[in-house]
Order: structure tokens, then sequence, then C-alpha cells
């Protein structure tokens, strides 16, 4: 893990592989954005570099020449840390770190520290803890042990070895500790979804750094940390609007996605993404200034298609239209996602149109229903008036008749509960 503990930033060294079927302007992109991930987690990059990989290479992944030109770059220069922008097996980070004698990361624990040093709640502390845990486990060698020396040579081979035996084992409870504490903390996200059960759920989705705490800032007041950094917020905020045609729904903000995001992380943060699988309207904000949106498109898809949310519910928002070099660009993506919006969360430009489409969502997600109920079911009355935007009753001499207008989910619900009584 990148720690810094002192004034004194780390220095480090980018290790990026042009495999098989990769270009080398991709893998240079993806080491620009490693780069800002470093520099957002505290460290120095003084320098970067690349190899054409014809087949990786089990021991190093990169070639066993290049990784000894790169250890010594390293002990020349005093480098802290090695970090690949790919994913390492624990073999190849055992290795280079007894090759190069310093440590070797790859760029999952890099985001996997962003999270730790951005968690604020008790729930994201929680996850990200469980996540590195995980990543960690299987990566755990005997130079980076506690008890165990530095060095080789005789006399430190057992106790090292034991040692690790111990961490494993240490860190397989905890593991076991926190994931019972998530499942607690589910099931208090649960009572509160429950308390939310009334309103239009609207989460914002989208990659890392395209605006997303700025649009909810700008539609609720809601005073969310906005900085140009990589995952600058983690923790979920809800916020209730209002718009000026009187319409009222939730909004919720979520953490963003990057490339090659580590799979335990999404799988420790399944709690608060469950935000995204029970909303009623799933905003994805795209960067639409950004060269490699469609990418980012495509990165976003991949990991709502992880969490299995329902793609049917996505609409699709084009933000920072302001810092368009181009504004023909608008014109290429409407096309490209008919029925898109397109907004400047930081100017206010066009939310109107935005505040248009969640309500003509909204009303396409409202269902109008006509029962009929006896005296005795006064129950699921009270129930249709909690779960209805709207109830009109008449009433006769044997029975009830209620009309009533509700999202789809509550329609469903109030159907259920008259079926349920008929039996």
């Amino acid at each position: 893990m990148l720690e810094i503990k002192s004034n004194q930033l780390e220095k480090v060294v980018l290790v990026g592989a042009i495999l098989p079927g990769a270009s080398r302007e991709i893998v240079h992109e993806h080491l620009d954005e490693l780069h800002l991930l470093c520099t957002t987690a505290g460290a120095v990059i003084e320098n970067v570099f690349v190899q054409d990989v014809g087949r990786p290479n089990a021991a190093f992944l990169i070639g066993k020449g290049k990784a000894e030109e790169i250890s010594l770059y390293v002990q020349e220069n005093k480098i802290s840390a090695i970090i690949f922008d790919h994913e390492l097996s624990a073999v190849q980070v055992r290795n280079m770190e007894n090759l190069a004698k310093c440590k070797v990361l790859d760029r999952s624990a890099v985001i996997l520290d962003i999270f730790a040093s951005h968690a604020k709640s008790r729930e994201a502390k929680t996850q990200v803890e469980l996540a590195q845990y995980e990543y960690f486990l299987p990566r755990l060698t005997r130079q980076w042990t506690h008890l165990s020396k530095q060095y080789g040579g005789i006399g430190t081979k057992g106790p090292g070895e034991t040692q690790i035996e111990t961490d494993r084992r240490i860190i397989k409870t905890k593991i076991l500790s926190l994931k019972q504490k998530l499942v607690e903390i589910d099931v208090q996200r649960d009572t509160q979804r429950k308390q939310r059960t009334d309103f239009f759920k609207v989460v914002l989705v989208g990659y890392t750094n395209v605006g997303k705490s700025t649009l909810l800032n700008f539609l609720s007041d809601a005073n969310v940390l906005v900085e140009d950094k990589l995952f600058a917020t983690l923790d979920s905020t809800t916020r209730t609007i209002k718009t000026k045609s009187g319409s009222t729904f939730l909004l919720s903000d979520t953490v963003g996605f990057i490339r090659k995001l580590p799979h335990n992380l999404i799988a420790s943060f399944r709690s608060t993404l469950r935000e995204i699988i029970d909303a009623d309207l799933i905003l994805h904000l795209v960067d639409s200034s950004h060269h490699n949106y469609q990418e980012q498109i495509n990165v976003v898809d991949e990991t709502l298609e992880e969490i299995e949310a329902n793609k049917d519910k996505v609409q699709i928002v084009f933000n920072k239209i302001d810092v368009l070099d181009d504004v023909s660009q608008i014109n290429k993506l409407s096309n490209l996602y008919p029925g898109s919006v397109f907004i400047s969360a930081e100017r206010g430009v066009n939310i109107n149109q935005l505040y248009e489409k969640i309500g003509a969502i909204m009303n396409s997600n409202i269902m109008k229903g006509d029962v009929e109920i006896n005296f005795s079911q006064s129950k699921i009355l009270s129930s249709i008036h909690d779960l209805s935007e709207s109830v009109k009753t008449k009433y006769f001499e044997d029975r009830i008749a209620v009309s009533f207008e509700a999202t789809r989910a509550n329609y469903m619900k109030i159907k259920k509960l008259i079926s349920n009584s008929a039996m």
C-alpha cells in the first residue's frame, strides 16, 4: 500500500506492458490515468517504463531484462515503490520485490489505498478494509511480514515462513469479522430503503471525476465535497429534490467507476451499490469533453452489468458541455445516443431539460388502478393511501370503490395485498 506517514512524498516508478491485442496509444492513456491515481494517493512519479510484451512473462509479466533495468534504476534513485498498470500474481510481486528490494504494487493496490484514505463513514471504512484484506491475502510475501527480516539468508527462512502463516490466519479471521459487520450494516440500510419506498428514487452513476457530486450539489445544495481528484467522495449521499412542477424524488450520488476496478472492491461495496439496483432511474453521467468518453461509458456499462443493474432504467446525461472545444460534438453524441440530455452541472446549463426528462420518466412510471374492497379491509385502504400518489374513494352500502395512482412498484404491492386478502 502507498502509505504517507510524513510530509515527504513517496517516489515511485510506473510500469506498463503492451500486451498482444493492446495498442501503444491505449497503454499510454491507461498509464496517464495511473499517474493521476498515484498523484491522488500522494506519490511522486519519477519515471515511466513501457515494454512491448509478445507473451507475458510468468515471473515478472515484463521481460527479465526490462525487470533488471527497472530494478537498477530503482536502487540507484532510492525509489520507494514500483507500480504496474496490470494486475500481478503473487509470484510476480514476490519476484519483482526480491529483484528490486522495494515495494511492488499494481493498479488495484493504488485504488484500494485511495479508497482507504477517502473513506469517512463506518460503512465505507469497513467495505474498503475488507477489500484490502481480500486483495493482500494471496499476495503476502516474507519480505513484508512484520516479524521477518528485510533480507534473506541463514536463520531467517523458518520464522519468516511461520509468520506468513500466522498473518494469513489473522487476516482470514478479520475478513470473516468484517463480512459480519457489513451484513449488520446492510440490515440497517434495508430499513432505510423501506422508509423510502414511497419516493421515486434516482441514482447518479458514472466514471470517476465526471461531475456527479457537482450535479448533486447544484440540484440540492448538499455541500458534498467536490475536488478535481479521482474518488474524491465514496459515501453515497441522498437528498430530496423538488422540481418546479412540484414533483419530488430522491437523488443519490454513488462512488465513481474506473478501468480495472478491483473485483473484491465491487463485491465489498455491494451494499452501497444496491442503491443503484433499487433505483427507479439511473442517471449515467458522462464527461462529454473527454477524448475517450466511449471507453468510459463502456467501463460504467460493464460495472452496471456486473452488479446486475437494470439497463432499461439507464438515462445517459452528457455533462461539461461548457468546456467542449467543438460544439458540433453535441450533435454527434445526440445521434449516437438518442434521447440523451446535455448539461453543465458547473454552470447550471440545461438543468430544466434534465428536470423535464426526469419528470417524464416519473410520469411514465405512474400506474392507475381501480379496486373494490369491503369494509372489513380497512387496513388495505390505509396501505393504499400510504403507497399511492393520489387516492379517491367512493362508499357504497356493501363496498368501497378506490381509484389510485402509484409507482409501478407500489402498484404491484397494492395488487398483491388485495390478492392475498382474498385468499
